[in-house]
């Protein structure tokens, strides 16, 4: 495996509820993959081509968290540079 690779993309997806059930389901009637098993792969991939909104809309927000996450980050990293008695003009 190499070390970009998400394993979650290539489990089967279980159907333990309804909606995923749906999906699923669908998913297996439009790719019809020869193992019978739909993974989260084959799920980003449908719904890129047939709901690409939907998984827009979800980029977005990640990419939003992720970049306030990181600007807290290094205000926290730079507080604590600050205040460490490491850190002390010579």
């Amino acid at each position: 495996m190499k070390e970009e690779e998400n394993p979650t993309l290539t489990t089967p997806v279980k159907k333990d509820s309804k909606l995923k059930k749906l999906v699923v389901d669908y998913i297996g009637e439009t790719i019809n993959p020869e193992d019978g098993d739909v993974t989260v792969d084959m799920a980003i991939e449908v719904f890129a081509k047939e709901f690409p909104e939907f998984l827009l809309a979800i980029a977005e927000e990640n990419f939003v968290r992720g970049y306030e996450q990181a600007f807290i980050d290094i205000e926290t990293h730079s507080k604590s540079e600050k205040e460490s008695p490491n850190n002390e003009d010579e």
